[in-house]
């Protein structure tokens, strides 16, 4: 197995598992696909695959038992302002918002719990998330590629990719915590 096809097997087995970092395999395959004439159209393709199978299987723990799952994860201080802000908006605004989602430290995992608990038609929930799916992964992959690109060694090139990432994610993360705080005026 060449060098190649060995890291799109590894992007499919983290983009599958939720808790494994998903973003920065991805970011590193579009890093190789800039730097090693890696298909980008095939880093997409497997990553959106892999996540799309993660969050059919977590929207069905979701909807077998998602409201303990959802309690334990509420526990948890990084990922309770995104739980808040994601159940206060699935019910008026459900595939936009799953599809934002995706952007939110866990929100893929967390929306399709949501999503499951909250007994979404399943074709409803395919659709937000297949287009959810393949416009994060495009984006994380693009940052990668992009990185790969302006840096020719390819530590640097992840690295500035990370930091641009992480970067993007922390913004739309306060964004989000701040809209999520609850008022204190009258």
């Amino acid at each position: 197995m060449d060098a190649t096809t060995a890291g799109l097997v590894v992007l499919f087995v983290v983009s599958l598992v939720p808790v494994l970092p998903t973003e920065v395999t991805l970011l590193g395959m579009g890093v190789a696909a800039a730097q090693h004439g890696t298909s980008l159209a095939v880093v997409i393709a497997v990553a959106s695959f892999g996540c799309l199978l993660s969050d059919q299987a977590l929207y069905a723990l979701g909807r077998f038992g998602g409201a303990r799952v959802l309690a334990r994860l509420g526990r948890r201080r990084k990922l309770a302002a995104g739980l808040t802000w994601l159940d206060g908006r699935l019910q008026r605004h459900p595939r936009p918002v799953l599809v934002v989602a995706r952007w939110l430290p866990s929100g893929g995992t967390i929306g399709a719990l949501l999503a499951g608990s909250l007994r979404w038609r399943f074709t409803e929930f395919l659709t937000a998330s297949a287009v959810g799916v393949l416009l994060w992964t495009s984006y994380v992959a693009f940052l990668g590629y992009a990185g790969g690109q302006l840096v020719a060694e390819p530590g640097l090139s992840l690295a500035l990719s990370l930091t641009i990432a992480v970067l993007l994610g922390s913004a739309i993360t306060i964004g989000i915590r701040r809209h999520a705080a609850p008022s204190t005026a009258p």
